[in-house]
């Protein structure tokens, strides 16, 4: 879902239009199904009536916090921009987005109305995902309190980090999963992961993570694979990786675990969806979430 979409009651309409020509945005009149129609098709949506108009309409359709559209209610009388849904996720800078037409952005979350930057803030500055979306939650907290330190690693490494801190990568769409025999080589991995990403009509660049066990740590063909291919590796824990489904049979069971390329794509994809199940190409098993 792209773009901004105006919902308006068909009496206001002239002054939706004049809102979506200021944010190059569509116009939906209001009606049974507006907001099933915005929810399916825009990123971000003003609603321009009263907010309980708004709230009942959309309160069906809400899923994920992390897959909902940004929704702002403007009043009638286009005195305030209230977030009431996804003020992380893209509400609070529509809002302000809408001060140009004189409208005063009414912001709610906690740590914007203490001047602090949230996780998804700085993502969004940076242009990166998150990739252990669960910890916004403690790290936002947290940011109220005090300053939390912030880390950058520009180069190749390896990050071990607990469910309280947010770990960031350049944007992507995809995370792939990776299993391999003991011993190797970077050449196969390699391999594996480019025959997996063209089967599945995937380029490198759409890769957010590469994902796999922890048991992995000491393979450094695998930890040399990802860095001929660019992207970040990330290892789960056991808990993590048995609490997800693996549809596929695998001999991970051996190791105590339920499976590894599958539960490993999907424990840090957005959508928990298998776009690739798993494949097996030689000593290597890849699969592929969203």
């Amino acid at each position: 879902m792209t773009g901004t979409v105006v919902v308006a009651l068909d009496r206001f309409l002239p002054d939706a239009r004049r809102i979506a020509d200021a944010l190059g945005a569509a116009v939906i009149p209001y009606g049974p199904d507006a907001f099933r129609e915005a929810f399916s098709r825009y990123g971000r949506i003003v609603a321009l009536m009263s907010a309980g108009i708004a709230v009942r309409g959309i309160a069906p359709l809400l899923a994920d916090k992390w897959r909902d559209p940004a929704v702002v209610v403007v009043g009638p009388d286009l005195r305030y921009a209230v977030p009431v849904v996804g003020g992380h996720h893209g509400a609070n800078e529509l809002a302000r987005d809408l001060a140009r037409l004189g409208i005063e952005p009414v912001i709610t979350t906690a740590t914007e109305t203490r001047g602090r930057e949230s996780v998804e803030g700085i993502a969004a500055r940076t242009g990166c995902d998150i990739v252990n979306r669960d910890s916004t939650r403690a790290v936002n907290a947290a940011v109220l309190d005090a300053d939390v330190p912030l880390y950058a690693i520009t180069g190749p490494g390896i990050v071990v980090a607990g469910p309280g801190v947010s770990l960031l990568v350049r944007k992507g769409e995809y995370v792939v999963g990776v299993g391999c025999r003991k011993g190797v080589a970077a050449g196969d991995v390699v391999g594996a992961v480019r025959q997996a990403l063209e089967q599945a009509g995937i380029a490198p660049g759409e890769v957010l993570v590469y994902a796999t066990t922890r048991k992995k740590r000491g393979e450094a063909g695998l930890l040399a694979a990802v860095t001929d291919l660019g992207g970040n590796l990330v290892f789960f824990d056991d808990e993590t990786l048995n609490a997800e489904a693996a549809p596929t049979p695998s001999r991970a069971s051996l190791i105590g675990l339920a499976g590894v390329a599958e539960p490993a794509a999907l424990a840090a994809s957005k959508r928990r969806e298998l776009v690739l199940a798993k494949e097996t190409y030689g000593s290597v098993t890849v699969a592929i979430a969203r």
